[in-house]
């Protein structure tokens, strides 16, 4: 994986090996209401007596964002950036949230910070109809320092089966919609902060405020904007882009003897990003596996469907396309824009 990110500390094909090794130890046995998930963004489980519906649960935390909001003392949106990273997750697979929980590690509990956090976690709850329904704190001194924390998550949600994207209905020549990302959401900060260094969070960064704001900028809810797409358009797959970027989040819903093909002429890579290129000197691939590069979500529409798609969300857009694949083929291609 990419030298730079992995010199910020963060070996991806590390990440990688061990998921791999996750799915070996599990091979001997399953419970028999699991169901395979296409992609892997969250699990599925037959609601127990009902055939017609499952459902759906994901984890994930905020990451190393974490440490540049407790430098600056900025609480109160990083437990919206985990609702959403999670509802997005869930989103893929068309699963309305149920309930979520959260878990909050401390290194000493300031209980108006603690309040300030889950603050956040119980708007963005609120905003999706969803049950925040109980959680953790936990104070661990010596784990972490005093000001910082960790923040993680679970978020259930309910599919009916017949609603799950149908991936292995893809063909070549559909084509593939995307929904745009704010900035770095929850991923590539160990990267950000080896690059861009504290001293200069306080500047400002184009004529979209300072580092910091779009450092912090908030992780995105994607779910309106698919709900829109799917009342006018087919929908047959989609990607929440997180690590890994396009490189490795599109391929996970992709059917074999397919790839997919991107311009990234068509969109516009948000300047903290194209910032953080320019400083770390990322590769083609490094800056398209360790980013979203301005990408936060992608959908798979039949061609005839495009446009009822970005007409239905002005902000997507259509960004590339879908085309046989033999052989030794990459899954995912970037024709990058003209620089």
């Amino acid at each position: 994986m990419s030298d730079a990110y992995a010199r910020s500390g963060v070996d991806i094909g590390a990440g990688n090996e061990a998921v791999a090794r996750y799915r070996a130890l599990l091979q001997g046995w399953r419970h028999p209401s699991q169901i395979d998930a296409v992609g892997g963004f969250g699990g599925l489980f037959r609601l127990p007596g009902d055939d017609r519906r499952a459902l759906v649960a994901s984890t994930d935390g905020v990451g190393t964002k974490l440490l540049i909001a407790a430098a600056l003392h900025r609480y109160d949106d990083v437990g919206a950036d985990l609702v959403n990273h999670c509802v997005n997750d869930i989103l893929v697979y068309n699963a309305v949230p149920l309930f979520f929980l959260d878990y909050l590690a401390v290194g000493q509990l300031d209980p108006d910070v603690a309040a300030r956090i889950v603050g956040g976690c119980a708007r963005a709850c609120r905003a999706h109809g969803c049950a925040l329904l109980g959680g953790e704190t936990a104070e661990m001194p010596g784990v972490y320092a005093p000001e910082h924390f960790d923040l993680a998550g679970t978020i259930v949600g309910l599919v009916a089966l017949d609603d799950l994207p149908k991936s292995a209905s893809i063909d070549p020549g559909d084509a593939i919609v995307a929904l745009p990302a704010v900035g770095l959401h929850t991923n590539g900060y160990s990267l950000a902060r080896a690059h861009i260094p504290s001293r200069e969070w306080t500047q400002a960064l184009g004529l979209g405020g300072t580092y910091a704001d779009a450092l912090l900028a908030e992780h995105p809810s994607y779910s309106q904007a698919v709900r829109a797409i799917r009342a006018v358009a087919d929908v047959k797959a989609m990607a929440h882009i997180t690590g890994g970027g396009l490189i490795e989040n599109i391929p996970r819903t992709l059917p074999a003897g397919v790839s997919a093909v991107f311009e990234q002429a068509r969109w516009e890579v948000p300047a903290i990003q194209r910032e953080l290129v320019r400083r770390a000197g990322l590769s083609h691939d490094e800056r398209y596996r360790a980013l979203n590069m301005g990408i936060g979500y992608t959908l798979v529409v039949p061609l005839d469907d495009a446009l009822r798609a970005v007409a239905a969300v002005p902000r997507a857009k259509i960004v590339g396309w879908i085309e046989a694949r033999t052989g030794d083929e990459p899954t995912v291609v970037i024709h990058p824009a003209r620089e």
